[in-house]
C-alpha cells in the first residue's frame, strides 16, 4: 500500500501524518513547536520540520507529500534565496495603515469605492493579514530590504521549497532556482494580488485564477519580483530531494501544490457546497464551500480558492482559543474547571458580556482594539459569570461572520465544530445557543495535515490516471448536539459589540 505524508506548517507548530493512500488510515504522525510571535525566521520552520519528520518515523516510504500552512504571511526572498529579513505572519498587525492607504487609492480617495474594487478584483477587503499590505509596509518602513527582494512566497511555499532541495546554495543541494517555487489557488487567493476567478488566456469561460501584477505594483512599486507557479489541485510541483523524503520509493516522492491551512481543513473534513465549519483554533474561522466567491466590499467575508476547485468563503476573527486562554490566566484554572465554571452561570451570564478583541480584530477590521467587559456588576462579579462571558463573546464573535455568510446568499446545511477549543463541554453547550444550529462534532484529528495528505494522495492518483479525484476517506462526526437558542447572548452582545 502506498504511503502519503501530509503536513501542517500551523502559527504555533508542524504536524506532520503519514497515511495510506488508498483508505486514509492513519500509520503514524509527529509534531514539533513554532517559537511564538508575529515575525519568525522561515528556518524555524524547516527545523520544526525536520524534527516532525523524524518524530513520524520518517519520510523515506511516503510516495507524495503536501503541505498545508498559515495563510498570508510574507516570506520575502533574495536572489540568493535567502530569507531578507524575518516573515511577518498572518497575524502582525503593523502593515494596518497600509491596508486603509491601499484601499483608499484603488478608490481614488474614496474607502467606500475602493473597498468593493478590491472585493471585486481579488475577494477581499484588504486587512493587515494579506501579505499585499505587509509588502507596502516593507516599500515604506524597510526600503533598503525591499530593494533585495527577488521572490515574495508563502509559509506553505517556501516549506514545499524546501522540500524538494532548494534553498541558499551553502543550505540546500539543489540551490536558489526562485523560478521552482510553486503554490496553489487557496493560498495564492489570500494574497491580495491574485484573482482566483480570472478567465482563462484563452478566453474561455472556465475559471483558473491569475497573478495581478498591477496589484502588486500598486503596492510594492514594482512587480519584477517571482511569485510561485499557481498549480492546479492535483498537479504535482516537483519530486522531494531523496534526503528529506521518498528515497525508498522508486522515482522519489511526488509534491503537491499544498494549501493554505483553512482549504487543507475544507479538504479533510470532506466539505461540500452547503458545509460550513467553525474553527477554534488560534483563529476563529468561519468557512463554507460554495462554487463561486461573492465580492463583500464590506470586508465581512474573504472569498477565496479552495483547494478542489470551489470557492471557500471565509469570516475570520484574530480572537479564538486563546480567548479561552486568557480566562484560564485571569482566572486561574485549567480547561476543565473553565468550563465546569462556565456551565454554572445561566445562559447571558446575568447580562456580563465580553468583546473578545483582545489582539485586535480582523472581522470586523478594528486591528487597534482591545477587548471590553460590560455589565460588570457586584452580582456578576464570580469566577463563575466570568467565565462564562468569555465563552459567549468568542462565540458571538463568531456567529456574526455566519450571519454575513447568510447575508451574502451561502447556504448553510450543516456545521461542523472544529478546533481544539471544540472539545470543551462548555463551548459545546453555549455554541447550540449562541448558533442556535444543530452542531456536528467530527472525531479529533489534525484537520489541516490530513487534507494535505489526502491532496497527496489525489496527486499520486492523478500521476497515472489524470482524471482521477480526491479520494473518499470517510470523516467521521463523533457528536451531534441539538439546536438550543438562547437570543439573550447575541442580543447582549450585539448591544455593546461596537463600543470599543
Amino acid at each position: 500500500m502506498p504511503l502519503v505524508a501530509g503536513v501542517d506548517t500551523s502559527t504555533q507548530s508542524c504536524k506532520i501524518v503519514v497515511r495510506d493512500a488508498e483508505t486514509g488510515a492513519l500509520v503514524r504522525s509527529g509534531s514539533a513547536q513554532h517559537p511564538d510571535g508575529t515575525e519568525i525566521h522561515p528556518d524555524h520552520w524547516w527545523t520544526a520540520f525536520t524534527e516532525a519528520a523524524r518524530a513520524a518515523g520518517g519520510l523515506d516510504d511516503v510516495a507524495a507529500i503536501a503541505v498545508g500552512g498559515q495563510q498570508h504571511g510574507m516570506v520575502a526572498l533574495d536572489a540568493e534565496g535567502r530569507v531578507v529579513r524575518d516573515a511577518l505572519l498572518w497575524n502582525d498587525t503593523r502593515s494596518a495603515p497600509a491596508a486603509e492607504d491601499l484601499i483608499r487609492e484603488l478608490g481614488d480617495g474614496d474607502r467606500e469605492t475602493g473597498a468593493q474594487r478590491w472585493a471585486e478584483a481579488t475577494g477581499s477587503v484588504l486587512v493587515a493579514s494579506l501579505t499585499i499590505t505587509k509588502l507596502r509596509w516593507l516599500r515604506d518602513a524597510e526600503p533598503d530590504n525591499a530593494a533585495r527582494v527577488a521572490a515574495v512566497a508563502l509559509p506553505h511555499d517556501w516549506l514545499s521549497w524546501r522540500i524538494a532541495g532548494y534553498g541558499p546554495a551553502d543550505e540546500a543541494p539543489l540551490g536558489p532556482d526562485l523560478t521552482a517555487l510553486f503554490t496553489d489557488r487557496s493560498d495564492a487567493s489570500g494574497t491580495g494580488y491574485y484573482d482566483a476567478e480570472a478567465p482563462d488566456s484563452d478566453g474561455g469561460t472556465e475559471q483558473h485564477g491569475g497573478y495581478r501584477p498591477d496589484l502588486l505594483r500598486l503596492a510594492f512599486g514594482r512587480d519584477d519580483v517571482v511569485l510561485p507557479r499557481v498549480l492546479a489541485p492535483s498537479e504535482p510541483g516537483g519530486r522531494a530531494h531523496p534526503s528529506v523524503a521518498g528515497s525508498d520509493v522508486d522515482g522519489g516522492a511526488l509534491i503537491g501544490p499544498g494549501t493554505g491551512d483553512n482549504a487543507g481543513a475544507a479538504l479533510g473534513l470532506g466539505m461540500q457546497p452547503g458545509d460550513i465549519a467553525i474553527s477554534l483554533g488560534t483563529s476563529g474561522v468561519v468557512s463554507a464551500v460554495a462554487p463561486r466567491r461573492t465580492a463583500d466590499g464590506s470586508g465581512a467575508i474573504n472569498g477565496f480558492a479552495d483547494a478542489t476547485g470551489n470557492a471557500l468563503m471565509l469570516a475570520v476573527t484574530l480572537n479564538a482559543a486563546r480567548v479561552l486562554d486568557a480566562a484560564r490566566s485571569v482566572l486561574d484554572v485549567d480547561y476543565d474547571e473553565l468550563s465546569r465554571l462556565a456551565l454554572t452561570a445561566p445562559p447571558g451570564s446575568d447580562g456580563l458580556v465580553l468583546v473578545p478583541y483582545l489582539e485586535g480584530e480582523r472581522t470586523p477590521n478594528r486591528p487597534e482594539a482591545t477587548g471590553t467587559l460590560h455589565g460588570v456588576r457586584i452580582a456578576t462579579s464570580t469566577r463563575e459569570h466570568l467565565a462564562r462571558a468569555y465563552v459567549e463573546g468568542m462565540l458571538c464573535g463568531l456567529a456574526d461572520g455566519l450571519d454575513a455568510l447568510r447575508a451574502q446568499g451561502v447556504p448553510v446545511e450543516q456545521v461542523m465544530l472544529i478546533g481544539g477549543a471544540a472539545q470543551s463541554p462548555a463551548v459545546q453547550t453555549v455554541a447550540t445557543q449562541v448558533f442556535g444550529l444543530p452542531i456536528g462534532i467530527p472525531e479529533p484529528g489534525e484537520y489541516v495535515a490530513d487534507g494535505a495528505a489526502r491532496q497527496a494522495a489525489w496527486v499520486l492518483a492523478a500521476a497515472s490516471a489524470p482524471s482521477a479525484t480526491a479520494p473518499s476517506w470517510s470523516t467521521r462526526v463523533a457528536t451531534t448536539l441539538d439546536a438550543d437558542p438562547r437570543p439573550v447572548m447575541r442580543e447582549q452582545y450585539a448591544a455593546v459589540r461596537d463600543l470599543v
